[in-house]
């Protein structure tokens, strides 16, 4: 089993040495992240592209490596192939009629050969040989050109023949760490994580910072969401997520500005922290999922007030983009779940909040602000590597989690459905329950006071977190199931 991974196009149009650095980069991403997968994986890159050799893989080993290389930045495709010695026409055309003959059947199809190397011989002869062959020995319903039905694609790399049997899409962008990179404020909702994600797809390695202004339970939600974010797209570099306790800072704002101007001077002392905490970690760039007047303190005017309290650069890769955009784009990539059942919550909501404001009114209210409780919470700022959010979690539980499942206890399987499809839980004599953590909230609503849930995932975290918030709305009859070993 074998693929091709194609390269970003960017990448492609890069100085020599630039391109030959992106490309060794990506090619040390792919050999971290599937190594995990299985460790006779082997990647090696060329030019112009990388192979991924799998060996004799079985159908779960494929789809988890489709998996990877389709969420890795700086891929732009990739291809399933079927590896051949180049022996002649005849032989490549028996090749591909034998990959491609059920799926020609009543459809038209146009033959496509891309070669590397010297050969006695053009494309053009080949397709045309291949193509004529396919007509007359397949059930096809003919050749089409323009407009086909399939195409059947075929490589020739020096004196190999890749039969193509599918073609994937890639994620785009530039390999991850390529870039410099940036602090991400992450408050959990659609447009920090949105923001974040783009980053982490343009080559950034993206830490996090959290301004913590809503408890626990919100700490909780953001780490459910940054570490989902984290394995899915970046998980090639270890980040950190940086925990800053700001209800007072919220507190102080209360007190001491008007209220036309809070929102606007929470931004600013949030930037002001996340440049100490980037300075600490040697980043020259901040990154906000703020977008052009979505909220008052969005505006164009506001937004250059806001920006004028630090030396960092502010990266806003959402700034032009609409709220549903932004919304579809969280589906696309599966944190809109996450962002949906996120707790909210803001202490400096005004009722008439300036859109407009002035440097001069920003300073003078600020002035009113006893800045030794900014200091106060940057001293018990928490680091956290994001990789160890597993083991934080799991040594600083405070539910109760179980090995064996009794009389009265009943599993709640909160993974994904196509999880629970790809490992499903089998245990025989025990109630089951199948409920994507994302429904757990409403779902909870109908449990049975007189019984125990037990929450079940794969490695423990996110069942730990949900049964957390779960008890902290009153549902104490909820813990965690975790098999021994596990």
């Amino acid at each position: 089993m074998k693929f091709i991974v194609k390269l970003f196009p960017e990448i492609t149009i890069k100085s020599r040495p630039v391109r030959k650095r992106l490309i060794q980069r990506l090619g040390t991403n792919l050999d971290v992240m599937l190594r995990r997968v299985d460790e006779g994986i082997r990647v090696k890159t060329t030019w112009d592209r990388i192979d991924v050799h799998c060996g004799d893989g079985n159908e779960v080993l494929r789809d988890e490596v489709v998996s990877v290389l389709s969420r890795t930045p700086g891929i732009q495709a990739f291809l399933e192939v079927r590896e051949f010695p180049l022996v002649d026409f005849h032989d490549a055309y028996e090749r591909t009629r034998d990959a491609y003959a059920e799926l020609l059947k009543g459809r038209t199809f146009k033959v496509r050969v891309k070669r590397s190397g010297k050969h006695d011989f053009t494309s053009v002869e080949m397709e045309r040989y291949i193509g004529g062959g396919l007509n007359q020995h397949t059930e096809a319903a003919g050749v089409d050109v323009h407009n086909p039905d399939l195409y059947v694609d075929v490589e020739i790399q020096q004196d190999r023949l890749f039969i193509v049997t599918e073609r994937h899409p890639g994620l785009g962008g530039f390999p991850l760490g390529t870039q410099e990179p940036v602090l991400s404020l992450i408050s959990g909702g659609f447009d920090s994580v949105v923001a974040s994600y783009m980053t982490m797809r343009r080559g950034c390695k993206t830490h996090f910072v959290f301004f913590n202004l809503g408890g626990h339970a919100h700490e909780i939600g953001v780490k459910q969401v940054a570490l989902y974010l984290w394995q899915k797209y970046g998980s090639s570099a270890r980040v950190k997520f940086i925990t800053v306790p700001f209800e007072e800072v919220v507190g102080e704002i209360l007190q001491s500005v008007h209220h036309s101007h809070m929102g606007v001077i929470l931004k600013r002392m949030m930037l002001r922290a996340a440049e100490r905490v980037a300075d600490f970690m040697k980043i020259d760039a901040l990154v906000t999922g703020e977008s052009i007047a979505q909220v008052s303190s969005q505006t164009l005017p506001n937004l250059a007030i806001i920006d004028q309290v630090t030396k960092k650069l502010v990266i806003r890769p959402l700034v032009t983009m609409d709220k549903q955009e932004i919304v579809d784009l969280s589906k696309s990539i599966g944190t809109f779940e996450f962002a949906k059942g996120m707790p909210e919550y803001c202490g400096v909501i005004s009722d008439r909040p300036t859109t407009r404001a002035k440097l001069d009114r920003v300073l003078e209210e600020e002035g009113h602000f006893d800045y030794e409780v900014l200091e106060q919470a940057l001293k018990r700022v928490q680091v956290i590597a994001i990789d160890d959010i597993v083991e934080d979690v799991n040594a600083h539980a405070t539910v109760e989690a179980l090995t064996r499942v009794g009389e009265n206890q009943i599993i709640v399987d909160i993974r994904a459905n196509h999880e629970q499809e790809k490992k499903p839980l089998n245990m025989p004599g025990c109630e089951i329950l199948s409920i994507p953590f994302f429904k757990l909230g409403t779902a909870a609503e109908q449990f049975d006071a007189d019984k125990e849930y037990l929450l079940y995932c794969e490695k423990g975290v996110m069942s730990q977190m949900q049964a957390h918030q779960l008890q902290e709305r009153g549902y104490s009859n909820v813990k965690v199931y975790r098999p021994e070993g596990a």
